[in-house]
C-alpha cells in the first residue's frame, strides 16, 4: 500500500469511519544555498517526491485525536493544553507532538480558527535526515488545519507561519527555506528563494538529470543547539563588521572582497563561519545563469566546492557525510555531491545524469558499504508540488 492508502486504512480502523480529507506535504532537498537563509541569503532547494501524508476529519469540539502511525503513538491535545505544551491529560507533549501543536499555537497566534481534528499521518521523509521531516509535519497540518477552517492563506504566509511555530514553540531557530519548499514547491522546478525579500521564482532541472539523495544512516543527538550556535557566529560577524560598514544588516550585505578587507576584525572561528556565507551567497548567485543555461557540469562544481566550504568553514559535516560526497563525486555520471540540510549526519545530495542514475547508485552504495559496513539508503528524487489537499 502506498501512505495515502496507509493512513487512510488506519483511520478508518481507529475511528470508525472514512476521513472526510487527505492532504500531503513534501520534504526537501537544498542543492544550493546552504545555511544562508537566515542570513538573508539566496537558496535554491526543490521540494521532492517523499512526503508527510495525513487523513483527517474535523472533531467537532476544539480537541485533536492525532494518531502518529510510523511511531504507533497517539496524542491528544486542545487549543488550551497547547499554550504550555501539555497534552489534555496535562502531560508534556511527546517531541513529535510538539510540531502539529506548533502549528496549531502559532496560527492561532495569527487569529486563525484552529478547528479540532482526528487524524492519521504517516511519512516517508526519513528523520534526522536533513530532508526537513519536520518542515513536512508542520506544512501538513497548516494545510489541513487550513481546510477544516476555511480560511485563505497563500502558501508563503503558511511557511511563515510553520518557521515561527519551529523557532518559538520547537525551539529551532530555523531560516525559512524548509517551509518554504514544502509549501511552495513546484514539480520539475528547482525554487529560487531571495531569504529577504521572500521573493521566489523557478528554475528549470535539465529532464537529463536526476536527484539523488545518499542517505548515509548516522544520526547525530544535539544539533539544534550546534545549528544554533552557527546562526549566533553569523549573528556576531554582523555586529563587529558593523562597526566597519555601518549600513551592513546581515552577511548578505557585504561583498567576498570588503569581507575578505575586513575579517581580521573577526575572531577566528567566527570569520570562518562567516567567510562561508559570505562566499555561499555569491555561488547561489553564480548559479542562476548556468541553471538558465542548462550547463550542469559548472553548477556540479558549485556544488561540490559548497561541501568543501561546510566541511572546512562551517564545521557542520561529518566523516560518513565526507565519505559519501568524497565518493560520489568521482563516479561517472555524477555533475556534484555535497552534503544536504542542517548537517553533521544526515544526507548527500547528487545531481546525476538520468541514464546513469541506477549504476550510479548501485556503486555510491557498494563503496559506502564497504568502507563502513554501513547499508546506505538512495533515493532517486524528482522535483514535486507543495503541500495540497487531494480529498
Amino acid at each position: 500500500m502506498n501512505l495515502q492508502e496507509i493512513v487512510t486504512a488506519e483511520f478508518e480502523k481507529r475511528f470508525g469511519t472514512t476521513p472526510a480529507h487527505i492532504a500531503c506535504a513534501p520534504g526537501r532537498v537544498n542543492l544550493l544555498g546552504e545555511h544562508v537563509d537566515y542570513n538573508d541569503g539566496f537558496v535554491l532547494p526543490a521540494a521532492i517526491n517523499l512526503a508527510t501524508w495525513i487523513a483527517f476529519t474535523a472533531s467537532g469540539t476544539d480537541t485533536s485525536t492525532l494518531y502518529a502511525f510510523d511511531l504507533q503513538d497517539e496524542t491528544v491535545f486542545n487549543r488550551q493544553s497547547i499554550l504550555s505544551k501539555t497534552d489534555i491529560d496535562g502531560k508534556p507533549l511527546s517531541e513529535w507532538a510538539r510540531y502539529p501543536a506548533g502549528m496549531a499555537w502559532a496560527l492561532q497566534e495569527k487569529g486563525l480558527a484552529v478547528k479540532g481534528m482526528k487524524a492519521v499521518f504517516s511519512s516517508d521523509v526519513p528523520r534526522g535526515a536533513s530532508l526537513s521531516s519536520s518542515a513536512s509535519v508542520e506544512m501538513t497540518f497548516g494545510t489541513a488545519w487550513k481546510q477544516l477552517g476555511g480560511w485563505s492563506i497563500d502558501p508563503m504566509q503558511l511557511a511563515l507561519i510553520g518557521q515561527r511555530a519551529e523557532n518559538r514553540y520547537v525551539g529551532m531557530n530555523c531560516g525559512i527555506m524548509d517551509q518554504f519548499a514544502s509549501a511552495c514547491g513546484k514539480k520539475d522546478r528547482l525554487m529560487l528563494l531571495d531569504c529577504r525579500s521572500l521573493e521566489y521564482r523557478t528554475l528549470p532541472l535539465p529532464p537529463d538529470v536526476s536527484i539523488v539523495i545518499a542517505d548515509t544512516t548516522v544520526r547525530r543527538t544535539l544539533v539544534s543547539s550546534a545549528y544554533n550556535k552557527r546562526r549566533e557566529s553569523c549573528e556576531e560577524a554582523v555586529r563587529l563588521l558593523k562597526q566597519k560598514i555601518p549600513s551592513l544588516n546581515s552577511l548578505r550585505d557585504i561583498s567576498v572582497n570588503d569581507f575578505e578587507t575586513f575579517a581580521d576584525i573577526l575572531p577566528e572561528e567566527t570569520a570562518m563561519r562567516a567567510r562561508h556565507v559570505v562566499n555561499e551567497i555569491e555561488r547561489t548567485s553564480k548559479a542562476i545563469p548556468l541553471l538558465e543555461s542548462g550547463d550542469i557540469v559548472a553548477f556540479g562544481k558549485l556544488m561540490n566546492e559548497c561541501h568543501a566550504s561546510l566541511r572546512d568553514l562551517y564545521g557542520v559535516s561529518g566523516p560518513e557525510l565526507d565519505l559519501m560526497a568524497r565518493l560520489a563525486q568521482p563516479i561517472k555520471g555524477c555533475y556534484g555531491a555535497r552534503q544536504t540540510g542542517g548537517g553533521f549526519a544526515g544526507c548527500t545530495v547528487n545531481l546525476v545524469k538520468k541514464d546513469m542514475t541506477e549504476e550510479f547508485s548501485k556503486t555510491l552504495a557498494s563503496q559506502y558499504e564497504k568502507e563502513t559496513n554501513l547499508h546506505p539508503a538512495v533515493y532517486i528524487c524528482e522535483a514535486s508540488e507543495g503541500a495540497r489537499v487531494l480529498i
